[in-house]
């Protein structure tokens, strides 16, 4: 305290003593070790918790990326082979048109063997009733020239003229008479 002339003393606005300071230093030590303390209890868990999700959330983003890369490389892959698929399936599509005209020019070549064959089996057939015909003919003739013969004969005709007879009707009517 401050003594004034008159006897009074004066309080002082602003008193240091070594209890306020001690009390103050007490003070600062408590606020410092309560925020060790606070920082080690609560702030440290706290700042682990924030890193791990912090982490995480790092971890899951690429993750995601990671994902979404290969859903476009899947997605890439799969247009492709829906691409290739197309032209697969073309492909697929012009070889059974090939093979369908082959099998049409086949059937075509056995149709046209198979008329060929038919052909040639009626003109042989027409050949063999164009020999059964002349042999038809020659019958009629002989036959003919038979009766001749036995009209010759019965009217005394000796074997010499009727040979001759019949040698002359042969010519007359000719070899190629029959066959047409």
């Amino acid at each position: 305290m401050i003594l004034l002339t008159g006897g009074e003393s004066m309080e002082r606005l602003f008193d240091l003593d070594w209890q306020l300071i001690a009390d103050s230093c007490l003070t600062i030590i408590a606020v410092f070790v309560l925020f060790l303390a606070f920082s080690f209890f609560l702030f440290n868990p706290a700042r682990k918790m924030l890193n791990s999700r912090t982490e995480k959330i790092r971890d899951e983003l690429n993750d995601a990326k990671e994902n979404m890369e290969q859903a476009q490389a899947l997605k890439a892959d799969y247009e492709e082979k829906l691409k290739n698929a197309d032209k697969e399936a073309e492909a697929i599509l012009s070889e059974a048109r090939k093979k369908a005209l082959a099998n049409e020019n086949q059937i075509i070549a056995q149709a046209k063997e198979e008329a060929a064959r038919i052909l040639e089996r009626a003109r042989v057939e027409i050949e063999l009733e164009k020999q059964k015909m002349a042999d038809d003919v020659k019958k009629e003739m002989i036959s003919i020239a038979s009766m001749m013969a036995g009209k010759v004969v019965s009217a005394s005709i000796d074997t010499t003229v009727q040979n001759r007879l019949i040698d002359e009707t042969l010519k007359e009517m000719g070899e190629n008479t029959w066959l047409k």
